[in-house]
């Protein structure tokens, strides 16, 4: 089931976002919840007083702030030495003025800048400010400052799930910049008003943009404070900055995760929670290293540690950790060795039948589907979930769930659209196969003859790829570019020749189809999908309606921002709900839309799915159609597609035989655990699962 349940099709709204995705999720086996944490990163800020924002290093002189190196590579070339790019930061605080002063120093021996306004950031060199006041820990919106020598803004907030940040403008920050040789200094005083109070944690990053002008274009290299990318997108991607009162001393936590009864696992949870217990606004996440330690500068008092993430990511598993709650006391100029933390893993939650409640419905089954939903629900933390049933050709059973946003507490209701991810190409499949029998365009003609893809023109291979290999996954490109070192395409095989996923074949095909057709894409999915399957409340791309009634995605418990696509994606872009999406899926039930003989194209096995091993199940065969995941198992044949953004994971699913399925959509990282559960709970019952 990993390509119909765990096949991450991210958001490629331009080629950097998706390399900060790609590159946050494969950062190590914790990939899968890493946007919920904090980055390791902390820092401490004094009290400050004669800072004049001019650019000046002299006001900063002898006031006894640490310089914290701003040095981790979260994406991009590489800088060649430390003159090349390097830099620290430097932080106090003003509580008569309410204010954060900061001062960043880059070293840059190659400084590229414009003057011209409407020139974007990543097109000059940039100091990137992220800084989240509120730093609440059920989260909160992040501030995103853009700031080079002529040009300033702040990142538009207007699509935050947090209305404190909608607002937001720069009349707040004072700012100046100094170019001194080969140093490039950029100050900055920020007024945050009473969300700065000592003894409070703030949520801040920085990230260094640099262009070279002897480098090729479009080349470019990054600098971070702490790890990862991404960082406007959660809260969770920052580091945090202590403002320290500094008649409170400091002390230093240090301690040592291991596992308690499982020597079979051998990783550990990179983080840990340490909150004060006298004052809730003081609270951090701790790195923990690869020896399983954790260290971390805190000031004097009473502390409770805990996991930060509820849940650790073994081999497939989604391990639940039991609470710690364990309290330790920070004393003044002293290294306290917490005692050892043991990591131990609650009970998993089985409320699966020997056999499936599908078919005959009932009232009573009804009821008791309610109750697992929401079971799993809260076991898994998913905050919405919305459901349709099919029995014999009709929705026998629609209904919603929980939350679109976990903060807010706003209801999931028949309105609340999902993102459908990678469900989206069996729709997208759906059109090219109408153009195929209209002859427009052609399954085996290599689509170079339609339309050239320069990026890959300089690989002879990419001339074997057509149509159909594209639908069933046979191109040869990587899943998304983004996801190569240099983040440029290749090929990975020869065309034809095996089996790939990827999301980069079905934006090409999606170019060439345009360009075949003369039409835009949304007019073709309106034409040939929308209006003659009479598909109701399913959009590609941003529009009012969307931006009201769109559900937000969530890491954990933490809501993400809502960044709705300007352009369709053909691989990632539908957004939909359970009950009108149940539609679509009965047309493929009912062979509506297309003649019978495109029909039999698209339901041929053209690809065997290869899995990896724990991922495979005893006595299933997994394979793909024309953009159509099929398999044959115990309970007969069975299709559907399933879809995996990140912090939304949908699935819907066809049994042929028992002539029954679902469709179901949830706005969360870990909705994949609901809804295989729902597969079992559903259809086939207990099975054992390989993972175990």
């Amino acid at each position: 089931m990993k390509k119909l349940n765990q096949s991450l099709k991210k958001r490629p709204y331009t080629l950097l976002v998706l390399w900060l995705i790609s590159l946050l999720w494969a950062y190590n086996v914790q990939a899968k919840p890493k946007p919920l944490f904090s980055n390791g990163a902390v820092a401490y800020a004094y009290p400050v007083k004669g800072i004049t924002i001019d650019g000046n290093l002299a006001d900063w002189a002898g006031k006894g702030l640490k310089k914290f190196p701003i040095k981790k590579i979260p994406f991009g070339k590489p800088s060649k030495n430390e003159t090349d790019l390097s830099a620290y930061f430097q932080a106090g605080y003003d509580m008569a003025t309410k204010s954060l002063y900061i001062i960043t120093v880059v070293t840059d021996n190659n400084h590229m800048v414009s003057k011209d306004k409407s020139v974007v950031w990543n097109a000059q060199d940039t100091y990137m400010l992220y800084l989240d006041p509120k730093h609440s820990t059920k989260g909160s919106g992040v501030l995103l400052y853009k700031l080079s020598q002529y040009n300033q803004r702040i990142a538009d907030l207007s699509d935050s799930w947090d209305p404190s940040v909608w607002n937001a403008t720069m009349d707040n920050v004072t700012f100046a910049f100094k170019r001194q040789g080969n140093t490039s200094i950029y100050e900055c005083q920020v007024k945050l008003g009473d969300q700065l109070q000592v003894g409070k944690t703030i949520g801040m990053d920085h990230l260094i943009a640099d262009l070279d002008s002897d480098e090729p274009k479009g080349t470019r290299s990054y600098v971070a404070w702490g790890n990862g990318g991404g960082k406007s997108q959660a809260p969770g991607r920052l580091g945090d900055l202590v403002i320290v009162d500094p008649k409170v001393g400091m002390g230093t936590l240090k301690g040592k995760i291991v596992w308690k009864n499982r020597k079979d696992i051998t990783e550990q949870t990179r983080h840990i929670r340490i909150t004060s217990t006298t004052n809730p606004a003081l609270w951090t996440h701790a790195w923990v290293n690869d020896q399983k330690e954790f260290s971390v500068a805190l000031p004097v008092g009473s502390y409770k540690i805990d996991w930060a993430w509820s849940f650790f990511f073994w081999k497939g598993q989604s391990l639940k950790m039991t609470p710690l709650n364990q309290i330790v006391t920070v004393k003044a100029n002293q290294t306290t060795q917490v005692p050892l933390v043991e990591a131990t893993v609650l009970p998993k939650i089985d409320l699966i039948p020997n056999k499936g409640i599908l078919p005959n419905f009932t009232a009573q089954k009804a009821k008791k589907l309610d109750q697992f939903i929401e079971a799993y629900r809260k076991y898994y933390l998913v905050p919405g979930v919305s459901l349709a049933l099919i029995e014999k050709g009709k929705v026998i059973y629609h209904k919603t769930y929980g939350l679109k946003n976990n903060v807010s507490g706003a209801k999931v209701n028949n309105e609340t659209l999902f993102e459908a991810a990678s469900i989206t190409k069996t729709v997208f499949g759906f059109l090219v196969c109408r153009l195929v029998e209209k002859g427009i365009i052609d399954l085996d003609k290599p689509l170079y003859q339609y339309l050239p893809f320069e990026a890959i023109a300089h690989d002879d291979r990419y001339k074997l790829i057509t149509a159909r290999h594209v639908l069933s996954h046979r191109t040869g490109f990587p899943n998304w570019a983004s996801g190569n070192p240099d983040g440029k395409i290749d090929i990975k095989f020869t065309p034809g020749t095996k089996y790939g996923y990827s999301g980069e074949g079905f934006e090409y095909l999606k170019r060439v189809v345009a360009k075949v057709t003369g039409k835009d894409i949304s007019t073709l999915l309106r034409e040939e999908v929308l209006t003659p399957l009479n598909l109701q409340n399913t959009y590609f791309m941003k529009n009012e309606r969307l931006a009201k009634v769109v559900a937000n995605g969530h890491y954990g418990v933490y809501p993400s921002k809502i960044s709705l696509p300007n352009a369709p994606g053909m691989a990632w872009s539908m957004h939909t709900e359970a009950k009108s999406f149940a539609t679509f899926a009965l047309a493929l039930r009912n062979r509506k839309g297309l003649k019978p003989e495109t029909y039999a194209k698209m339901f041929k096995i053209n690809t065997n799915v290869v899995n990896d091993p724990e991922y495979t199940r005893p006595n299933v065969k997994e394979f793909f159609g024309l953009s159509i995941w099929m398999e044959k198992g115990p309970m007969g044949e069975a299709f559907g597609h399933g879809g995996n953004n990140g912090d939304f994971k949908c699935q819907f699913k066809m049994y042929k035989d028992l002539d029954v399925g679902f469709v179901v959509f949830t706005n969360s990282n870990n909705g994949g655990k609901l809804h295989e559960a729902l597969d079992k709970y559903l259809v086939t019952g207990k099975t054992k699962d390989p993972k175990e």
